[in-house]
């Protein structure tokens, strides 16, 4: 197993708080840990609903969700950044 810190950003700290830990096999990337988490249920399951457009960051460089994970790292979601 391998354990993740969670942080999440805008919108998502909102939802589901500033920060968290996640434990998943060795092995797991991005798209499990969004998929674990949406399995916890509310609020996790609306927040990172599959389909809703969100961005991901590992050890604070922006990565997609075929990223590969590792012990200790650090996971970072929040949704897409627009200018204005």
């Amino acid at each position: 197993m391998l354990t993740i810190r969670l942080r999440f950003f805008a919108s998502l700290r909102e939802a589901l708080g500033a920060e968290g830990r996640l434990q998943l096999p060795v092995g797991s990337r991005v798209a499990d840990a969004r998929a674990a988490l949406v399995a916890r249920g509310a609020p996790f399951d609306a927040a990172l609903a599959p389909g809703r457009a969100l961005r991901a960051a590992r050890n604070q460089v922006l990565c997609d969700e075929a990223t590969e994970l590792a012990d200790g790292d650090e996971l970072a979601f929040f949704p897409p950044v627009t200018g204005g």
